[in-house]
């Protein structure tokens, strides 16, 4: 059965795969988006999840195309990197309320029908940086990790409502930003991953459907890695 299914940031790199993905399977899919253009076939949405309007209106124009939401992926998301030393309290906060503030603002919107509807699926796009580190990245780090306890917090509270959240935390994936590396960088990072090869978009948007299936009607709370195992032991 169809369902109505909204992306954050869906029109580019993992989260038009996500977005995709669904579409494939027959559900409803609409997908914000900040700038640019909505990619073709899929129902887009302008929005900057900054803002608590934007998001509100975001949501009240899904419902009205495909009906109430049943599967929110938040995975609209910034970097802007540099070392501590050196990082503005602006560039911390720039970080901080687009990743995680911004994934508060799209779920707290999003759970008004779910408990309605006493069902739902938020999956929260996280990354290995959430628990490895990154030097030049402590703002996205903080972001992504939040969002753990974040999750396993709602899945607490919104599990007798049938209601499960869970946590992808990908690694490195080929999209347009990491082909932008230097190549003797984008290598020395590849020598890091068990499996020797960075993921595709594909790779974590079939997880991320996965949560949202009924096969994983008993899974809630959990952060699936999807990184190659370049996250082991953290």
């Amino acid at each position: 059965m169809s369902r109505s299914v909204l992306v954050t940031g869906g029109n580019r790199g993992i989260g038009l795969a996500i977005a995709r993905e669904f579409a494939a399977a027959d559900d409803a899919v609409a997908v914000t988006y900040r700038s640019g253009e909505p990619p073709e076939g899929l129902f887009g949405v302008r929005c900057d999840v900054t803002s608590t309007a934007d998001v509100d209106a975001a949501f009240g124009k899904a419902e009205a195309e495909h009906g109430p939401v049943e599967v929110v992926v938040a995975n609209a998301g910034i970097t802007k990197d540099t070392l501590l030393a050196m990082m503005k309290e602006e560039t911390f906060a720039d970080v901080i309320d687009t990743n995680l503030t911004g994934a508060y603002r799209v779920v707290k919107r999003a759970t008004r029908g779910m408990l309605r509807l006493r069902r739902g699926r938020i999956i929260l796009i996280s990354s290995v940086v959430a628990m490895a580190g990154s030097a030049g990245q402590a703002n996205y780090a903080a972001s992504k990790a939040g969002l753990i306890g974040f999750g396993r917090s709602l899945a607490r509270e919104l599990g007798s409502r049938g209601i499960t959240v869970n946590v992808v935390a990908p690694g490195f994936v080929e999209t347009d930003m990491t082909a932008e590396l230097e190549a003797a960088y984008q290598e020395q990072i590849r020598k890091q991953i068990p499996l020797g090869r960075y993921a595709s978009s594909a790779e974590v948007a079939r997880v991320v459907r996965f949560l949202a299936s009924d096969d994983a009607g008993y899974i809630t709370g959990a952060v699936i890695p999807v990184d190659g195992g370049l996250g082991m032991g953290h």
